[in-house]
Formats: C-alpha cells, sequence, structure tokens
C-alpha cells in the first residue's frame, strides 16, 4: 500500500474501526477489531481474537471499498505468520500469608 493509501485511510482510523466492527457484527461473528496501527508499508488491523478466513474476508472487503484509499494497490490480507496466539489479561495475585 502506498504511502498516500496509508495516510487517507489513518485520518479516519477510528471510523473505519467502528464501520469493520459493525460489519462483522452483523454477520454475527465473535472477533471485533480493537484499533489499526500504521506502518510504513501497510497497515495492521488488530483484532480481540484470532482471525479466520470469513473475518478476514469482510474486512478486505471494507477496506477495498473505502473511498479513501485507491484500491489497485491494496494488497491481499494476511494473518501473522505465528503458529500461537496469546491474549493477555489481568489477573489478581494474592500472597498467601499464614497468621
Amino acid at each position: 500500500m502506498s504511502k498516500d493509501n496509508i495516510d487517507a485511510f489513518m485520518k479516519n482510523s477510528s471510523l473505519h474501526t467502528a464501520n469493520i466492527n459493525r460489519q462483522l457484527r452483523n454477520a454475527k461473528l465473535e472477533v471485533l477489531t480493537d484499533y489499526i496501527r500504521a506502518d510504513l508499508l501497510d497497515i495492521t488491523i488488530i483484532t480481540s481474537k484470532v482471525c479466520q478466513q470469513s473475518d478476514l474476508l469482510i474486512i478486505d472487503q471494507y477496506v477495498k471499498n473505502s473511498n479513501d484509499i485507491n484500491t489497485l494497490q491494496v494488497e491481499e490480507p494476511r494473518l501473522l505468520k505465528s503458529e500461537s496466539y496469546l491474549k493477555i489479561i489481568g489477573i489478581l495475585f494474592y500472597l498467601h500469608v499464614n497468621f
């Protein structure tokens, strides 16, 4: 994706996040978009869970139908190469002390 496309898309990133989430909810999928991050060469859409192919298809269609970018420069979506996924959660820890 070109720098112009990235800049144009990121100007409305909160709107895009809300719109993608609406489409994912309408499809009754359990994954939601947390936020969108820009790199030098592309954008990364961070989700609440590991995406399935159906999730990627909805996100891909939204990005390609966006009026902010030149869709000819949009590459195919891809998942991270990692085999595992770690969701960090807060766990309360109480020190057991004998009184």
